[in-house]
């Protein structure tokens, strides 16, 4: 027991000792530890030590100078480590590429390579399992439908399939048929074939006349041509199949092609209907074309005609004609008419000697035939009176010459003349065949048929023919040089209406609205007649100019109006309440009446306004009267309020002081009324009277007279008025204006601008 309490004490002891030795040894401080731990910035981390610290890069950035440690924030330069590239750079293995990431890096697999799995990215080269995209077993729409996809590492590329060409078509790439019949190198089919384009391919086939021994209808190349005439030239067992066969493939021949074959196949076409035989039947049944067939024995009268009809087309010929020998066998006629032929053998084959590049034709009816059995001497030609029904029906005929002259719009640049072309069908070696009008004339024509006679058998046509006349020089200046100037006077007589203060009256602002309206109507015109390739701004400018020019006219009725009340008025006292009253409604008459009248016309035809040669209104169907009409009715009314005021001066002046009812006074009245009743549009009728012999003096009438109407309301109010020439000496002369008596009385009856009071007879009069 003594032992153990010594053991015990011994124990107590060392801890003791131990306890008191580690309370004396110091303990490390963690200095990157805590809320106040050392920062050593951004992509490093803080390493203690013993006693210390120091800084280093994390994984994925180092120092460019090597070192794997600095001390503080302060040296901190870590840079991104670029793992794919140096001398110990990742390897991702084969067909694959690194790319590096800030403090990291991925692999993919290179282009045209990828995963089996569908994943994008894999870590390092033991997972490449990177494999050729077959780009085109995904796509098999890649090259259609005429190439071949022909897969590669980077992509794809397309191989057309044969007899197609690869073209290069807004950045892409696309296979277009080869055509071999065509071009100096085009496949020959040889004698008496062609060759016909198919898509990808070609075959040769015999032109009209001739046959294959086989039946074939078609043989692939030259070696393989065994075309012959058939045995029998008048068996036409194949003459239906080869007019089909025309019509279906007559877009990839040449025109010298279908003008050899057209030529060829009407003749066979004739002979077939002149015997009524099965195969033009089948085309009549099918409506290829119509025919009519007659056979004759003998004539009763020697002018009577023998007429024959085909889709509404008919021709007639002197039985003498075709009875034209002594022989008793009857003699046959035949006229046929072709549904669908005009729209190969068109315009385009005629004979364009005289056309110029601005004349514009169509074909406007079927094409016909005539035919007569036994065949005639070449010295004896028939007469052949000929009625087309057009395709497209014509204009009113007497609005057909008329039609882009565009009366009462000053404007006289060109015009248009319609009329029709009677032709025929002539072979020509060189061409195959064209239209001519050789030996045929026009003998009348309406808006639905016209008719033609020839002196000779053949097949037939009417052609519409549109010829652009020179533009008249002489018309165009004077419009241009005349506009030019009315519109310098009517900005000065603006000015005047404005800036003058002696005669600031209801006449005044009348006359000042007018010029506004014209000098608008007048820049427009010169600005924008013209303007026709857009349609829709064209619309838009022929608008405004209906409602200019008939706010124009309205202005001018207003001025017509106030001059009979001013006249009427001469011994009423109570003329001021009549002049209130018109100032009222004349502001919303002259601007709201014309606008109503374009609302109007333009919600029913809004299509009529402008075509394709000026921006005015079109012709068709009278929509002009929507212009004319108003302005007749206006011309109509201010004439009649033209009489009245010479009745009234004439019956009024007489009853007034000597010096008013003077002579000269009368006169200069009678001469300011007149000229205001031409400046009111009596003029505008000489554009109706354009017909006939006197059509080219009235143009230049019309012409020279509206296109200075600017002139004469700067002549008649402002240069010829007293008080205006004593405003302009005193701006420009600074000379005090003097006022006479008669000069008071010309210009204020003229006006009626001031109230007229019964004390006062000679102010009165003046006002």
């Amino acid at each position: 027991m003594g032992s153990r309490w010594a053991l015990c004490l011994l124990g107590l002891c060392v801890f003791v000792l131990l306890e008191t030795t580690m309370a004396q040894t110091p303990k490390d401080v963690n200095e990157c530890a805590g809320p106040n731990g050392i920062s050593c910035g951004q992509n490093a981390d803080c390493v203690n030590t013993e006693g210390s610290y120091h800084c280093t890069c994390i994984s994925g950035y180092t120092l460019p100078s090597g070192e794997k440690t600095f001390p503080n924030k302060t040296m901190n330069n870590c840079q991104d480590a670029d793992e794919c590239s140096g001398p110990k750079a990742i390897s991702c293995g084969l067909n694959a590429l690194c790319v590096n990431t800030p403090g990291s890096y991925y692999c993919k697999c290179s282009p045209g390579y990828a995963l089996p799995s569908g994943e994008k990215t894999f870590t390092n080269e033991t997972m490449n399992k990177c494999q050729v995209v077959d780009t085109c077993l995904h796509n098999s729409s890649l090259c259609a439908p005429h190439g071949v996809c022909k897969n590669q590492i980077t992509g794809y590329t397309c191989e057309c399939k044969p007899g197609f060409n690869l073209f290069n078509i807004y950045g892409g790439y696309d296979c277009k048929d080869v055509n071999e019949c065509a071009g100096s190198n085009g496949v020959s089919c040889g004698q008496n074939a062609t060759c016909v384009n198919t898509k990808g391919s070609y075959y040769c086939e015999c032109i009209f006349g001739y046959t294959l021994p086989s039946g074939e209808k078609t043989f692939p190349n030259v070696t393989m041509n065994k075309c012959q005439e058939p045995r029998n030239d008048s068996d036409d067992k194949n003459i239906s199949f080869q007019f089909e066969s025309f019509l279906n493939h007559s877009t990839t021949k040449n025109k010298t092609e279908i003008g050899n074959e057209v030529t060829i196949l009407l003749m066979d076409l004739e002979k077939a209907a002149l015997k009524s035989s099965e195969e033009i039947q089948k085309l009549q049944k099918n409506s290829f074309l119509a025919f009519e067939r007659r056979e004759i024995s003998n004539c009763s009268q020697e002018n009577v005609f023998t007429k024959l009809k085909a889709q509404n087309n008919s021709a007639k010929i002197l039985c003498m004609d075709i009875i034209h020998s002594n022989t008793q066998d009857p003699h046959r006629v035949a006229f046929l008419s072709y549904s669908s032929l005009g729209t190969i053998i068109n315009a385009s084959f005629y004979k364009e000697r005289h056309r110029r590049k601005s004349d514009e034709i169509y074909l406007n009816s079927k094409v016909v035939s005539t035919a007569i059995e036994p065949s005639r001497s070449e010295l004896h030609f028939p007469s052949v009176i000929l009625e087309f029904q057009h395709i497209k029906h014509l204009e009113n005929i007497h609005q057909i010459r008329a039609k882009e002259e565009n009366h009462l719009t000053l404007f006289y640049k060109k015009k248009v003349e319609k009329s029709p072309l009677c032709v025929y069908w002539e072979a020509e070696g060189n061409e195959g065949g064209v239209w001519s009008t050789a030996g045929c004339k026009l003998i009348k024509y309406n808006q639905t048929h016209t008719s033609c006679n020839c002196t000779h058998l053949s097949s037939f046509a009417v052609l519409m023919a549109s010829y652009s006349q020179e533009e008249d020089f002489t018309l165009t200046v004077i419009t241009y040089v005349g506009l030019s100037l009315s519109l310098l006077c009517l900005f000065l007589a603006s000015l005047t209406f404005l800036l003058c203060p002696t005669i600031q009256n209801t006449s005044t602002s009348l006359h000042l609205q007018l010029s506004l309206c014209l000098f608008l109507a007048h820049l427009l015109f010169l600005i924008g007649i013209e303007q026709t390739e857009n349609k829709v701004l064209c619309s838009i400018i022929a608008g405004l100019l209906h409602y200019l020019y008939l706010a124009a006219f309205t202005w001018m009725l207003l001025e017509g109006l106030h001059l009979f009340l001013t006249a009427r008025n001469l011994m009423v006292v109570n003329y001021s309440r009549v002049n209130q009253s018109l100032k009222k409604i004349m502001y919303p008459l002259g601007y709201g009446l014309p606008a109503v009248i374009v609302a109007i016309s333009a919600a029913s035809r809004a299509d009529f306004y402008g075509s394709s040669s000026h921006c005015w209104l079109q012709w068709e169907k009278g929509f002009i009267w929507a212009f004319l009409g108003p302005v007749c009715v206006i011309v109509s009314v201010n004439f009649i309020f033209f009489l009245l005021v010479l009745w009234i001066l004439q019956s009024k002046l007489s009853s007034l002081n000597n010096e008013v009812s003077t002579l000269q006074d009368i006169r200069l009245l009678t001469f300011k009324a007149l000229a205001q009743l031409s400046i009111l549009g009596c003029t505008w009728f000489l554009g109706i009277l354009q017909i006939g012999p006197a059509a080219t003096i009235m143009a230049y009438l019309f012409t020279i007279i509206n296109s200075l109407q600017g002139v004469f309301i700067f002549l008649v109010y402002c240069l010829l008025s007293h008080q205006v020439q004593e405003q302009y000496k005193k701006w420009f002369l600074k000379i005090k204006p003097t006022k006479s008596e008669s000069y008071i009385l010309s210009s204020k009856v003229l006006s009626g601008s001031t109230q007229i009071q019964t004390e006062n007879q000679e102010e009165s009069i003046n006002n």
